[in-house]
This record gives C-alpha cells, sequence and structure tokens, in this order.
C-alpha cells in the first residue's frame, strides 16, 4: 500500500531526482514534475511541466498533500525579482489548501563568519543571491502562518554523488581523472558542508513521514559531511582504482574564467563559503533521523567517483588504494 502521493517540482535535477527516487523506495506514490524526461527514474511517473505555467504545476500536484519544491533557475538568472516570481508561481499551484511543501535550503541566507549554523541562528546574508534566498524562505513562512501550507525547509551544503552533472566533482574536480588528477576546491585547513544525495533524499522522506507531528513552519539544518580538502582528497585517492596526484584548484581563477562565463561568474562571488567552515548542525534532526542515519564519508565519497574512473577506462593497480599527500 502507497504512503501517499508526493509530487516533486523539478524532477530532473539534482535534488529532484535524488528525494524521487528515495520516496520511491520507501513506497510512495511519485509524480515528478519537468520540461523532458531526461532521466527516467524507477516508480515515478513523469508529468511534463514548466515551472514558468502556474497550471502545469497545479495540473501536476493534483490531489496530492505534498509536494517537493526543487525548482531553480540558472545560476546566473536569480536576479531582479525572477526567482521571487518563480516560488509566488509555486505558492499559487498550491493554493490555501494546507498542503505540506518540502524546500531544499542552502547556506548562503547566512554571514560569513557564522561557523556554526543552526536551525535557529539568525539570518544575516553575506550577498544579494544570499538576500535572495531569505526572501523566498519568508515568502513561504509567512504563507505557513497563514494557514495557507505547511512549510519544512531542511538546509545542505553542496550536493555530490554518483553520476550527477554540473557539481564540483563532474565540473573541477575529476576533469583531469584520465591523467589522474584531482583537483580539490577550498582552503586548506579549513572543513566545508557537503550533502550526499542519497541520504538527503532519504532525509526529506523521513521528514515527509513525520510532517503530521510537525509545525506549520520548521527549519532543519541537514548536517552531511563536514571536511576538509586534505580530508576529501584522501578519500578519493582511497577510493582511486589506481595511483592519484591531488592538488588545489586556484579558486583565484573564477573570477578570470568568470569573465567569459556569466554562471562562473556568479560562482566566483560565492568564495567566502570556502573559506569559512560554516558548519550545519541540528540536533533535534539527529535525533529525529537516528545515530545510524547517514552514509560513512569514504563510502560516499567512494560511490560518487568511481562512475570517473569507470568512464575514464582505468582499472585497480595492486597497492593503489592508499592516500597521497596533497601537492
Amino acid at each position: 500500500m502507497s504512503k501517499g502521493k508526493v509530487v516533486v517540482l523539478g524532477v530532473s535535477g539534482h535534488v529532484g531526482a535524488a528525494v524521487a527516487t528515495a520516496f520511491a523506495d520507501a513506497g510512495w506514490d511519485v509524480a515528478g514534475m519537468a520540461r523532458a524526461d531526461r532521466h527516467p527514474l524507477p516508480g515515478v511517473r513523469f508529468v511534463k511541466g514548466d515551472s514558468d505555467s502556474v497550471e502545469d504545476m497545479r495540473r501536476a500536484i493534483g490531489d496530492a498533500q505534498l509536494v517537493v519544491n526543487a525548482l531553480n533557475l540558472p545560476y546566473d538568472k536569480w536576479f531582479n525579482g525572477a526567482m521571487e516570481a518563480q516560488m509566488a508561481r509555486v505558492l499559487e499551484a498550491m493554493g490555501k489548501t494546507g498542503k505540506t511543501m518540502l524546500f531544499p535550503g542552502n547556506i548562503y541566507n547566512y554571514a560569513a563568519d557564522c561557523d556554526v549554523l543552526t536551525p535557529d541562528l539568525a539570518q544575516n546574508p553575506a550577498t544579494p543571491r544570499g538576500a535572495i534566498r531569505v526572501r523566498v524562505e519568508a515568502m513561504f513562512e509567512a504563507a505557513a502562518e497563514r494557514g495557507d501550507i505547511q512549510f519544512i525547509v531542511l538546509r545542505a551544503g553542496d550536493f555530490y554523488g554518483p553520476n550527477t552533472k554540473g557539481d564540483w566533482f563532474d565540473q573541477i574536480m575529476m576533469t583531469g581523472v584520465k591523467s589522474r588528477k584531482v583537483s580539490l576546491v577550498g582552503t586548506p585547513g579549513v572543513g566545508h558542508s557537503w550533502a550526499y544525495l542519497p541520504d538527503l533524499g532519504r532525509a526529506f522522506e523521513a521528514l515527509a513521514s513525520l510532517r503530521a507531528t510537525l509545525g506549520h513552519f520548521e527549519r532543519f539544518h541537514f548536517a552531511g559531511h563536514h571536511v576538509t580538502p586534505e580530508q576529501m582528497g584522501r578519500a578519493i585517492a582511497k577510493a582511486a582504482p589506481v595511483e592519484v596526484n591531488t592538488s588545489m584548484f586556484g579558486m583565484w581563477l573564477l573570477p578570470i574564467l568568470g569573465l567569459v562565463d556569466p554562471v562562473i561568474r556568479e560562482v566566483a562571488k560565492m568564495r567566502y563559503l570556502w573559506r569559512h567552515p560554516l558548519k550545519l548542525t541540528d540536533a533535534r534532526l539527529g535525533a529525529l533521523l537516528g545515530p545510524d542515519f547517514g552514509t560513512p564519508f569514504e563510502m560516499a565519497i567512494a560511490a560518487t567517483v568511481a562512475p570517473f574512473f569507470v568512464r575514464a577506462g582505468l582499472e585497480a593497480e595492486p597497492g593503489a588504494n592508499v592516500a597521497r599527500t596533497l601537492t
């Protein structure tokens, strides 16, 4: 018997696909809306639709009581009210029905000098992009206060997982894998918050299952894995089937590359995220999920990097799975 109906808006994105998969695996009746069914998911019914259309979203949502709002605009298209307008359309499509919205938050909402991020920490964004995220969450909070929806935000760090595209692993870290080179992002010795997508998807499903016990507006922080570039490099080297050389990627290159690429130009403006720990923590969510909930870091990294080595045609060498010294 189904646990209920859930609709994932933006099912073709990183979070959307991971969440839809987790819900389907847990026995939900899952529908996913996107412009095109680029990556069909087992157990997920695809609904073609455009997030610019309230009617498309309303049709996709139908009688489902649970909506995962995993929509996102291209990174350089957030401004001039575009993000707020997209989220307002989602609220209009859901209507004043008391349905539950689950939303993936990020750490942009907080100031650069906030080393530890708890759900009750005051939000003081360091960038215009962060201010947009604060305004969006405030829109949803206001709708929840009116009783229009129940709103649950689950905040997480940078996403990663097997066979994802357009993330740090795909765009920078593993681009030199054919030459047995791995580029590490960040600041030496400074931890960074990462979210393993299969775990994040299961966390969303767990909160959905508990929604009747939660308030009308809830914030949760998904701790994920908070690791330094050195720890990341050792985990990748340990998982590699061959010896690899790890070195730091020059983050100073981003503004230069951004001169010709508008997306990288915007990414460069967020470099403060790599200079400060910004560690997500949430004792309440940890208690709800349980102590053995997440995938161990080295296992998650091994699953993530394995496809890169396979595509590069690299096979195991005797004694290769040993962590290498960063250069």
